[in-house]
């Protein structure tokens, strides 16, 4: 096991060629910024005596009690000793507050407020948010997650008045013997552990907190506890590199802030017999610092720990070593005067000393230790136990479930699952939760396990649970070990399952048992909520997205995950696609049409995503943003969705106002946009739009209302080229680009006019939205017959501004994107990096310019990027994810966010007229016609396809998504390659040829 992991890490180890010197995020700032920063620095510097300046690096340990002889100790340290920091150890938050107040008082430099947080505040505070340990956070995949959990700890630290927190840890747990690091780490994957440190970490950071990873260079593979002796790690440098100094080198290149030091004696890197790395030049400073580059701060773990020995003179030796500030100094007294005589002797440079001393002070600044300092402590209780934190933690805990196996497609439990057995030790209410939630659908009785475990009570739970269809062992306990051999032999003749309620850290224990099981699931804990996710995971309606941190013996190794998110399975796609029904051999032909798709020039790049039962079986990209020696297309890059807008935007919207009762399809458009009263549009229903059967004009030509007419000679377009009309728009239809746009309209910069960006270097005057709107609305009715129409879903999306009181995009995100966590965004240059997007047009007839994040639909553009018909910027991933939702009725992760009757009302009713839905396209149904699907897709499947290249399907029969973006308009909108070369339908039809057998 061991081995393999090493291999694994070996492979994708990050390789450090010399020095490199990065600044941590902590002290980014423009040069105004940075020269404020080192005059406050060098002004409180100047004023400092020795002894201060060496105060400066010390962090004091005291108790959050408010006795006098508390308090009096914490007085004579900030003002006697001036020590830089303060480390409260556990106690209460009110006292820890009124102390912290009381120090920054007594402190003539701002003091540096630590805390040990690996788990929130609780771990030393009562009464504060408890998140889970960090082995359970090391089996979620979803690592905004971590990310998040970071940001509330650190907006719970500032509360608190704390600047830095000594986490995450960032030890990598390979011994599943260790005493002491164990459950704090994320796990024995070096590549996990890494990516978990650092999403943490930013999420810190984010809020202005320090984060500190520790223990370096590793504390995962020992069996000693370094607070009670020196542990040795024995590995050569190869294996330190590949395992226990991998998220180390990962922190370094993400721009961390802080490292700590840990006492290990580590010969590889040249302590010296005996010599804790703590105190070690050749560990802190050459390896550290000069080979891996870290140029943040440097902590020590507590010197008072046996592991750092009980000799005087420590402090020296760590500040020799290297290390900025010297954390839980014994005898404070004795060795802060140990290093002032050692530096009036010459024994330390004095430059050290100023050195470190400027370099806390630098990191003070950055920390806002330069203002003063005081914590309000009335409503503290109410701001740091907020609704908020609680519902993060319940995200954490549920998206850590882990469905370990899953044999015979025992879960999600079949229609057909009638009686159901919960097996249990310990108390039946402990699992009152998880029967109730599962007595909705089945019927559901608890057994108790007779607690002597032996032959004739397991013959008799046999004999029990003949009458049962599924048989779930509940298991609560942390020692594990007398269960193996119990439910080893426990031949059951129905499938058998097994639900631990317990730390993944227990199961190498129950390993043969669960071997012999049909389906394993991992809860890590019981509260009442994980019970319900659970339950939730049993029926089906949420995915258990977690995977193992840590190995179940040789059989299920880290990162086993039966139901694996997406995040997870690029370049196991094979894998997946057999597990889901398909056959990997046909549905890997994709790969090919995608490559010659490209060669033809149907698009320079693509994403393809293919959900089956909710779990992506294909998700690949293709190409490259502009064509040869452009960056690679990724499945993080995001694609204009064009008019795929309509039904993951608009229509959700719809959808979401017709659930909560406040629209019906019978009612008139005019009854929510009081501006089409007494005009021709006054009797247009919400179904007509939807139908696109309300007799609104299929578009607007934008140019009649923003060029000037007299700027250009002739027509503005014929129909063949020639000297003037030299951009074609479409198979006989090209366009003179030689135009001026109306007087004032138009800006290459942003003006207090000009606020309406459509471009890099194109901006409008903000009063064309508006004037865009009543042309749309005043354009004339015409008859109402099928047509399709992005004017009538413009006009759904001011019905939906107008009920909701809330702009489109923001009703949207609240009520879809965010709680779903998905990436779909308007104007996404305001979110997201334009790195990021792919470049969907040269447009050389309206902007002059290439679209790199800008909509290219002009009506859209000129309506401020959000548009009932276009707007929408999306991933693939986040696509199908909203269709899925769909397909499942209105859930996802077990989350209702539309109701399943208007699902199936919405996504199953069509036009008698067309082959059209409510907002959505599906197959045509008369053969002969030409269809926007392949022959073999059910003529169930609802969705729709985008002018930029774009589709996205969701077929109910086989519950399916398939979701195709691609830039098939660059460089130019014409010749449609896509459509004549049918792409998206070819790749449709391989989905369903791999589904051959089922279908």
């Amino acid at each position: 096991m061991l081995k393999k992991i090493i291999t694994i890490a070996l492979l994708s180890i990050v390789v450090f060629t010399g020095k490199a010197q990065v600044e941590p995020f902590v002290l980014n700032g423009n040069p105004t910024e940075i020269a404020k920063r080192e005059a406050w620095v060098d002004s409180v510097y100047n004023q400092m005596s020795l002894e201060q300046r060496v105060g400066q690096l010390f962090i004091f340990t005291i108790a959050p009690q408010m006795n006098k002889q508390n308090q009096a100790q914490l007085k004579k340290v900030v003002q006697d000793y001036h020590v830089g920091g303060l480390l409260f150890s556990g106690g209460e938050v009110a006292n820890q507050v009124k102390l912290t107040n009381m120090a920054q008082e007594w402190a003539e430099t701002p003091l540096m407020i630590t805390f040990d947080g690996e788990w929130g505040l609780a771990m030393r505070l009562k009464n504060t948010p408890k998140f889970p340990r960090n082995m359970v956070l090391g089996s979620i995949t979803d690592e905004t997650l971590l990310y998040a959990y970071g940001k509330e700890m650190g907006r719970e630290c500032r509360e608190m008045g704390v600047h830095v927190n000594f986490a995450p840890v960032g030890d990598v747990n390979v011994n599943p013997n260790n005493p002491v690091i164990n459950t704090r780490s994320f796990g024995e994957n070096p590549q996990n552990v890494a990516n978990k440190v650092i999403a943490y970490s930013k999420g810190l950071e984010s809020q202005d907190v320090l984060s500190v990873t520790k223990h370096f260079p590793g504390h995962g593979d020992t069996n000693v506890d370094s607070h009670k002796a020196l542990p040795i790690l024995p590995f050569d440098r190869a294996r330190l590199d590949s395992v226990e100094l991998y998220p180390f080198k990962a922190l370094i290149e993400a721009k961390l802030g802080g490292v700590m030091v840990g006492h290990l004696d580590v010969p590889a890197l040249g302590t010296k017999s005996g010599e804790p790395s703590s105190l070690s030049y050749s560990v802190v400073q050459k390896t550290l610092k000069d080979s891996l580059g870290f140029t943040g701060l440097v902590f020590t773990d507590a010197l008072a720990m046996k592991g750092a020995g009980l000799h005087g003179g420590v402090c020296l030796k760590a500040i020799q070593a290297g290390n900025d500030m010297l954390l839980t100094p014994p005898q404070i007294k004795r060795e802060l005067n140990l290093v002032v005589e050692a530096v009036k002797k010459g024994v330390l440079q004095e430059r050290i000393i100023e050195e470190k001393c400027k370099k806390i002070l630098t990191y003070k600044y950055a920390l806002g230790l330069d203002k003063p300092q005081r914590i309000q402590l009335s409503g503290l209780d109410q701001r740091i136990n907020t609704p908020e934190a609680k519902e993060l933690i319940k995200q954490i805990e549920l998206s850590a479930i882990t469905l370990i196996k899953n044999v015979g497609a025992t879960l999600p439990l079949h229609p057909s699952i009638k009686k159901v057995a919960l097996v249990y030790s310990g108390s039946a209410d402990e699992y009152n939760t998880l029967s109730n939630s599962l007595a909705s659908e089945y019927t559901v009785d608890k057994i108790a396990i007779d607690p002597s475990l032996s032959v004739a009570s397991r013959n008799s739970l046999l004999n029990k649970l003949e009458k049962y269809d599924r048989v779930f062992v509940c298991l609560s306990d942390k020692n594990l070990e007398r269960y193996d051999t119990y439910f080893e032999v426990l031949q059951t003749n129905r499938p058998l399952s097994f639900i631990f309620f317990t730390g993944g850290q227990n199961l190498r224990k129950m390993e043969k048992s669960i071997k012999n099981a049909e389906a394993a699931i991992l809860a890590h804990a019981n509260d009442t909520h994980i019970q319900e996710g659970v339950s939730q995971v049993l029926r089906g309606t949420r995915i258990a997205s977690g995977r193992l941190a840590v190995s179940i013996g040789v059989t299920y190794p880290a990162g086993t995950g039966v139901l694996k998110v997406e995040e997870e399975i690029e370049g196991d796609t094979k894998y997946l696609a057999e597990d889901l029904g398909f056959i990997p051999s046909v549905l890997e032909q994709i790969d090919s049409i995608m490559l010659e798709s490209i060669q033809e020039g149907a698009f320079t790049g693509a994403q393809v995503a293919v959900l089956k039962d909710g779990h992506f079986a294909y998700h690949k990209s293709f190409g490259s943003y502009t064509g040869d020696g452009s960056h690679t297309v990724n499945n993080d890059n995001f694609f204009d969705l064009a008019s795929l807008s309509k039904t993951t935007g608009t229509l959700l919207a719809i959808m979401k106002l017709y659930d909560s009762g406040k629209l019906n399809l019978s009612d008139r458009i005019s009854d929510f946009i009081p501006e089409l009263k007494s005009t021709d549009k006054q009797n247009i229903t919400i179904q007509e739009l939807l139908f696109h059967e309300s007799g609104m004009p299929a578009g607007l030509s934008v140019y009649d209302e923003i060029i000037d007419k007299k700027s250009f000679v002739g027509s503005l377009y014929k129909n063949k080229k020639d000297a003037k009309h030299t951009v074609r728009l479409g198979s006989r239809l090209w366009a003179n680009p030689n135009y001026k746009f109306e007087k004032g309209l138009v800006s290459s910069v942003k003006t207090d006019k000009h606020t309406l960006q459509v471009a890099d270097n194109l901006w409008f005057d903000s009063s064309i939205k508006d004037r865009m709107m009543e042309v749309i609305m005043d354009k004339s009715l015409l008859s109402k017959k099928y047509r399709y129409s992005c004017l009538g879903f413009i006009l759904l999306q001011r019905a939906v501004e107008n009920i909701s009181g809330m702009k489109m995009d923001e009703f949207l995100e609240q009520n879809f994107y965010e709680p779903m966590k998905l990436e779909i965004m308007y104007n996404p240059l305001t979110k997201i990096n334009k790195e990021q997007i792919i470049p969907s047009n040269d447009d050389r007839f309206f902007r002059k310019e290439v679209l790199q994040g800008y909509v290219h639909d002009e009506t859209a553009a000129l309506l401020g990027g959000v548009s009932g018909n276009a707007g929408l910027f999306g991933r693939s991933e986040d696509v199908a994810r909203v269709y899925q939702m769909l397909l499942d009725g209105g859930v996802y992760q077990g989350k209702r966010y539309l109701g399943e009757s208007t699902c199936k009302l919405f996504t199953t009713k069509k036009s008698k007229i067309s082959r059209r839905g409510l907002g959505f396209d599906k197959p045509n149904s008369i053969k002969g016609q030409s269809s926007p699907c392949s022959e073999s897709t059910p003529l169930e499947t609802f969705g729709h396809t985008g002018f930029t290249g774009t589709c996205a399907w969701a077929d109910p029969v086989h519950n399916l998504v398939y979701v195709f973006l691609s830039n098939r308009i660059y460089p130019s909108v014409w010749p449609n390659k896509l459509s004549s070369l049918e792409v998206r339908e070819k790749v449709q039809e391989i989905i369903y040829q791999s589904l051959k057998e089922e279908i």
